[in-house]
Formats: structure tokens, sequence, C-alpha cells
């Protein structure tokens, strides 16, 4: 008998959100949205996941309302994914899982740092600062490399991503 798809048997909520986000790349997706990233072709780089299951996952998204597709060009359409404000109520989980591996894995530095722009200090646990002690928003949030972290990727979201920026702002793509 082969694993199911869906959580049906279940009456949980935490097992219905795991329909949504727990795919492979999903959590992925909505990070690179965290960081700006807004085009198919912008995730689908970035992540090397397969077209279909990219398409698949940003489709679950904007079904779901974690993400929304805004037309950016008429001719040929195009289209954008932001962060719903559901979208951006995931920023403390995904915070705290970037900060749980730091902690539980094996390398001893993060790749990545988040810094509170409104008095520079570093958020800690539970997306709070360490310099003056308030919980920090995504939206007042900057994310910067990590110290003496080098990147190897090329794609223009890697290179973007080298570059200290403000969350949910569009990536400065060359």
């Amino acid at each position: 008998m082969g694993l199911g798809k869906d959580y049906s048997g279940q009456n949980c909520t935490f097992a219905r959100t795991l329909e949504i986000l727990g795919e492979r790349w999903t959590l992925l997706v909505i990070r690179d949205a965290f960081y700006g990233v807004r085009r198919f072709g912008d995730f689908l780089a970035h992540l090397d996941a397969p077209r279909a299951v990219l398409a698949d996952r940003l489709d679950t998204l904007v079904t779901a309302g974690v993400l929304a597709k805004q037309r950016y060009q008429e001719s040929p359409p195009r289209d954008e994914y932001v962060l719903t404000d559901a979208g951006v109520e995931l920023w403390p989980v995904l915070f705290q899982l970037t900060a749980w591996g730091n902690r539980h894995l094996d390398s001893p530095r993060s790749l990545r740092v988040f810094r509170h722009l409104d008095c520079g200090g570093l958020l800690a646990g539970f997306v709070r600062c360490d310099a003056c002690g308030r919980t920090v928003e995504a939206a007042d949030t900057q994310v910067e490399p990590g110290p003496g972290t080098t990147f190897p990727r090329s794609d223009r979201v890697s290179v973007a991503l080298r570059e200290p920026h403000r969350l949910l702002q569009p990536l400065q793509l060359a």
C-alpha cells in the first residue's frame, strides 16, 4: 500500500497546515518570497526545483492564500508572486526553523543573518532583537550574508542575495 497524498484521516489543524506547507520545495519558495523573489523564472533559477513542481507549489500557495499573483506585464501576460498577509504571518516560523538549523546542524556559522533595521541589532530566538529586545516584523528586518560566508552559486538571485537588503522588498536583480 502506497503513501497517501494527504492527511484526510486526521482531524487536526497541524495536519491540514502540512497539506499546504509540508511538500518539498514549499518552504523554500516562501523563504525566497521573503527575500524578494517574485517571478517564476527567478524562483526556478534559484531553487533548481523541477518546473512542474515549482508551478504546482506556487499554485497551491496562491490557492491557500499564502501568495497572491499580480500581473506586472500585459502583453505577453506575466505575473509575479507576492506574500499575502497570511504569508507574512509565516515569518516567525521561517525564522525559528533557520535558528534551529543554526543551533543543531553541522555548520558552525549562519549563511545569513537577520538584522533589526531600527537599531541594527541581530535577531535572536522568537524574532526578538538582541539589542533592543523588541519582537521584529519581517518588514523591519534586513537579511545579509553571515560573517565569512561564501556563495558559490551564480544565478542572479544568489548574486543579489550577497548584498544586505530589507525583507519583502523586490530584489534588485541584474
